[in-house]
């Protein structure tokens, strides 16, 4: 293995005759490309600061506002300055320095320019009204009032033109407190399904004291922290939710993404990580210019960007009592960049450099390194192996170990390497995929590799790990306290629908050719007592009974797609989410507490509610589908489950939910010291149904019509509960849908694979019923 050439810029020796200095003139070279890369970043930082602080400004609107200005007092025969020189004049000796027609122009582009920001304010707080208003999200599918026309027209007046990823940033409205009075309506309107009437009259009660007593005092306070707060929820979110537990985040917290269902473009490793990691700069420096574009539902409502802010140079790090997200990565002006990814193979950790001659790596470059990487046979350090085991496992005892033998010496300089890295890489030793002759075992097979690969393998704290498998596969695995799935899926879609762009050779080679001077990727060091050694073994043990435990099962679902069901006018999420619904109680004979994550990113650093979709509604068509009933009378009661389940998730879109501010409510009661049995019997209440939607959020990326093969599987997550479900879906184009399950073996309850074939079956039997009708019809 080649190790990092140890360029040195400049050598001196002392003799009798004076100091002898030796200069490396392309060592200086590199020193000097380095620093223009640098100098150009903050320059185009700086910039892209200054356009989003004046967003919906522009120079050129500048210019304008100016320039009339101006030629307007000048026609008028007016002081552009509006005596603004001559009262500094009385205090200022202006005259000795400037004539008064330069004065004039002076005091006239001050006054141009605070009338050139005020419209600018004017215009942010107009378009913050606008986007306060929901009423657009009441219309039916296909249907647009001439009041939502008027709204969306105003909207994109005031939005400015040429937006970049965080110019609307500062126009985006706060996310509003909902009242106590509904909240706890709400609240018991979805327990209801769930209990008997007795369990149902007590927590009427409880909540009825809660609303009366306590519940006012702490609304006051979250009332106060959200005209403080740019948004009530998300800090305590993070913080309580994710950085304060103690548990393994792999398999708990950590998501996965995968590869192409169908398609294999290489089963050159190194080849795929060539394209792959180079995908994944590209995809950065377009964030480091923010020159990604916002995301807009229906092209024109802007959603907020503040979780790309730590996608790239961030690590998660641990505390004893909680934990931190560190970025190497300061959001806007003062950005400090990773230049280097992390990779882990075999056991060996190595430092990779991204840039090389002032510029970033090809592709070809980049697989010249990883197989570098794949060549070396050097063994582990000791104790190097099975390091990362220590992210897979408890937190506490990683905490304690990090401070006590990774915070001096080698292993902080490897340590702060990985942590500091601008993601992390696995090439795994491993062969991973969809496989024609077994698909069920093959596609379960994956899913849990890059959900928890062998637990020492993976660096989970880093904000996400690219696995690229033996033969070509690949896998993202996502750190979740950063940001929420959307988020890493947009660059996930950037890079499957790079790879195909980018190409390879007939040789399985990455397009271009080797440099011939490419210094080699640099081994980690370190120095892991016997001590260390046992914690990593004890953290290993933890993560390996949690992994072992988890039954995976992700199934292609090609009968149908959203394209049928849209004939159906019927929302495909409400479709699907009523179907599991249908599923589980054939699975399990009973009703549960439902978790569907929805978005609240119409708001200024929006994250997510929850819609809570087992209602009423939807647990009387499960019941119609169990007895005998007529079908008319189940496809009246399906089509009144789905209505209620989009009203739901509209009233969590628009921060309505009930779970986000009865969490906040709880967080509150305990900074006053107070005891609400109310708060405490509702967060402790297991979901024992957690699902998600992965969105496709840049379907022009991909022409699945004339591409299906391109399909993507979508992603997934582990349990919640331990008698539960974990379920994920993605709809892709109009055919497909691919759910990813998990539970545990340990549960005598569960069986991921019978409830993928009961969600086969609850969908099969809800399409016949619209079918059948329109038969009749």
């Amino acid at each position: 293995m080649a190790e990092a050439h140890q360029a040195v810029a400049f050598q001196f020796t002392v003799t009798p005759d004076g100091i002898d200095l030796h200069l490396c003139h392309e060592a200086l070279r590199q020193v000097y490309l380095s620093g223009l890369h640098s100098w150009k970043k903050r320059f185009i930082r700086f910039k892209n600061g200054i356009m989003t602080g004046v967003y919906p400004g522009s120079p050129a609107g500048f210019m304008v506002v100016v320039v009339s200005y101006m030629s307007y007092n000048q026609y008028k025969q007016l002081d552009p300055s509006l005596g603004l020189i001559a009262k500094l004049g009385q205090h200022i000796p202006i005259s000795q320095y400037m004539s008064t027609n330069s004065q004039s122009i002076v005091g006239g582009v001050l006054v141009g320019t605070g009338l050139w920001v005020t419209i600018i304010m004017i215009m942010r707080n107009v378009l913050k009204c606008l986007l306060s208003w929901h009423g657009w999200m009441q219309a039916r599918h296909g249907s647009v009032s001439w009041s939502t026309h008027v709204w969306m027209i105003l909207v994109k007046i005031f939005s400015g033109r040429k937006p970049m990823l965080y110019s609307f940033q500062n126009s985006l409205p706060r996310l509003p407190v909902p009242s106590i009075k509904d909240t706890c309506r709400r609240y018991l309107e979805s327990v209801r399904p769930l209990m008997d009437d007795e369990q149902y009259e007590r927590m009427k009660g409880l909540t009825e004291d809660f609303k009366k007593n306590l519940g006012p005092r702490l609304q006051w306070y979250l009332k106060l922290k959200s005209w403080w707060a740019s948004n009530y929820v998300s800090d305590w979110w993070e913080e309580y939710i994710y950085l304060r537990g103690r548990a393994p985040i792999m398999v708990n917290s950590n998501y996965y993404a995968m590869d192409f269902l169908y398609v294999f473009p290489t089963s050159n490793q190194a080849a795929r990580a060539g394209n792959t990691i180079h995908a994944i700069m590209l995809y950065r420096r377009k964030l480091d210019r923010a020159q990604i574009k916002p995301l807009m539902l229906l092209h024109t409502i802007p959603m907020c960007s503040a979780q790309y802010e730590r996608m790239f140079n961030t690590s998660r790090v641990p505390g004893v009592d909680t934990g931190r997200v560190f970025s190497n990565m300061i959001y806007r002006f003062h950005v400090n960049e990773s230049k280097h990814i992390a990779v882990y193979h075999k056991g060996r950790f190595f430092k990779v450099w991204m840039f090389y001659d002032g510029r970033l790596l090809l592709p070809r470059e980049i697989e010249q390194q990883m197989q570098r990487i794949l060549a070396d046979e050097s063994e582990p350090l000791p104790g190097e192996e099975r390091l990362a085991a220590l992210t897979a496992g408890d937190r506490t005892p990683w905490a304690k170990a990090r401070e006590t033998y990774f915070s001096r010496g080698k292993n902080k300089q490897s340590l702060d390497a990985i942590e500091k890295a601008a993601f992390f890489v696995t090439l795994d030793d491993t062969e991973q995929g969809y496989d024609a002759k077994n698909p069920v075992k093959s596609l379960d097979r994956y899913a849990k590799s890059v959900l928890h690969g062998k637990c020492y393998d993976r660096w989970f704290d880093k904000s996400f790990n690219m696995i690229i498998f033996k033969n070509g596969t690949m896998g993202l695995n996502a750190e979740h306290s950063w940001a929420d799935a959307p988020i890493i899926g947009h660059l996930w879609e950037h890079v499957l629908s790079m790879d195909p762009k980018l190409g390879y050779t007939e040789d399985d080679h990455c397009n271009g050719d080797p440099h011939p001077n490419l210094p080699g990727p640099q081994r980690l060091q370190w120095d892991i007592p016997a001590e260390c050694q046992e914690t990593i073994e004890s953290s290993l043990t933890v993560a390996r009974t949690l992994a072992d435990d988890v039954d995976c099962h992700i199934f292609p679902f090609t009968e149908f797609g959203k394209g049928l069901i849209k004939k159906c006018r019927t929302s495909p999420d409400a479709f699907i989410q009523i179907a599991l619904q249908l599923a589980h109680y054939r699975d399990k004979g009973k009703f549960c507490l439902t978790y569907e994550a929805s978005m609240t990113r119409l708001f200024r650093e929006g994250r997510t509610e929850t819609v809570r979709s087992c209602t009423m509604e939807a647990c009387a068509f499960v019941r119609s589908m169990i007895r005998d009933e007529t079908r008319e009378e189940r496809l009246r009661l399906l089509k009144l489950a789905a209505e209620k389940h989009q009203n739901m998730y509209r009233l969590a879109m628009t921060g309505q939910g009930i779970d986000r501010h009865l969490f906040c409510l709880y967080v509150v009661s305990k900074y006053l010291g107070e005891d609400s049995p109310f708060l405490k019997e509702v967060l402790s209440e297991p979901w024992r149904l957690s699902t998600s939607q992965t969105p496709m959020q840049q379907l022009e990326l991909f022409d699945l019509v004339r591409h299906p093969e391109y399909a993507s599987s979508g992603g997934g997550f582990g349990p919640v509960a331990d008698d539960g479900y974990g379920v994920s879906y993605i709809i892709v184009g109009e055919n497909l849908i691919n759910l990813h399950i998990s539970s545990k073996y340990s549960s005598p309850e569960t069986d991921s694979h019978r409830f993928g074939a009961n969600i086969r079956q609850a969908m099969l039997d809800m399409l016949d019923l619209f079918q059948l009708n329109n038969k009749a019809k």
